[in-house]
């Protein structure tokens, strides 16, 4: 679904009311504020919404590329919530979860932090960011939850293992393997980059998108005109899984 964002208030599903545990992956793997990063106003909209229906505990989970400690990151953008939890990936115990399609398509299992397995409800934050051509979505998102010491040889080049198996089948798998169950894109602002957040152009947008970390990041790439080819590997995979 399609919200107006000076309307936007966070109604969580009422799964939302049972749930024990609520994780929220933001974008916040630098310093930079928004649209480069979620931004603490979003974040504080879901957590109100949740406090509404539910006193689940309410974590908050990042990595940076290298490795880095996340804490000076979410100090920086403000991520200071009361009776909110913030951790860090690589601060995680790790566990090797087995991708559930039948044939992989770059991978057959991931490396990923406990707590996630430990959550009852999921939600992945991420700003409209378009890089080089292509939407770095909901789905996108969930890369940096991927321990970078178990996918890199070298700290410096991050999850550079990931990206040599091709990295729109590496999130394909992903999608399946960590099934989020929310998708939000933060649209007030369209960060449009031909290179990488450094260079880049950011207008007005207007809208928030919200509903099936899929649905939603197809639905953004519809309104946007953006071809995503990993959405084109997971809508074939469904139908695989499915049958």
């Amino acid at each position: 679904m399609i919200f107006e964002a000076d309307d936007f208030a966070f109604k969580p599903p009422a799964v939302v009311s049972r749930a024990r545990r609520v994780l929220i992956k933001p974008t916040a793997s630098y310093t930079d504020l928004y649209p480069v990063s979620t931004s603490k106003g979003m974040l504080a909209s879901i957590i109100k919404g949740i406090r509404r229906v539910s006193d689940a505990d309410i974590l908050i989970l990042e990595g940076t590329p290298e490795g880095e400690p996340i804490y000076p990151v979410y100090k920086a953008l403000g991520y200071d919530f009361p009776r909110v939890l913030t951790m860090d990936v690589k601060d995680c115990v790790w566990v090797e979860v087995d991708n559930p399609l039948h044939k992989p398509l770059a991978i057959p299992t991931f490396w990923v932090p406990n707590v996630i397995l430990s959550s009852d409800y999921l939600i992945s934050v991420a700003p409209l960011k378009i890089i080089k051509g292509s939407g770095n979505f909901s789905i996108m998102n969930l890369l940096s939850l991927l321990p970078s010491a178990k996918y890199s040889d070298k700290p410096s080049i991050g999850l550079g293992l990931l990206y040599n198996l091709g990295i729109n089948r590496v999130i394909a798998d992903l999608y399946f393997t960590l099934p989020f169950d929310l998708g939000i894109i933060e649209g007030r602002k369209k960060l449009v980059s031909k290179d990488d957040s450094s260079r880049s152009e950011v207008e007005e947008y207007g809208k928030i998108f919200i509903g099936d970390p899929y649905e939603v990041d197809r639905e953004a790439s519809e309104t946007l005109g953006l071809k995503m080819p990993y959405l084109d590997l997971i809508k074939t995979a469904k139908v695989e899984l499915e049958t």
